[in-house]
């Protein structure tokens, strides 16, 4: 098996040194929920965007939804 060497990216080094600390499993839950929620907005806000540049309407939505 081939050994590919990637860099870490600036998010991965942060993560490894916030992991160098141990957390209980209520701090590891409220980090899960935080990154969870930081997800969720900047797909919410990804999907906002191309809604108003496609100049989408609810009921081009709704047929989406409904398969038509």
């Amino acid at each position: 098996m081939k050994d590919t060497a990637v860099p870490l990216s600036n998010l991965q080094l942060e993560i490894l040194k916030l992991f160098s600390t141990d957390l209980d499993k209520k701090e590891l839950k409220e980090l899960k929920d935080q990154l969870a929620a930081f997800y969720a907005k900047k797909s919410i806000e990804n999907a906002d965007r191309v809604w108003k540049e496609k100049k989408l309407t609810n009921e081009e939505m709704a047929k989406w939804l409904n398969g038509k």
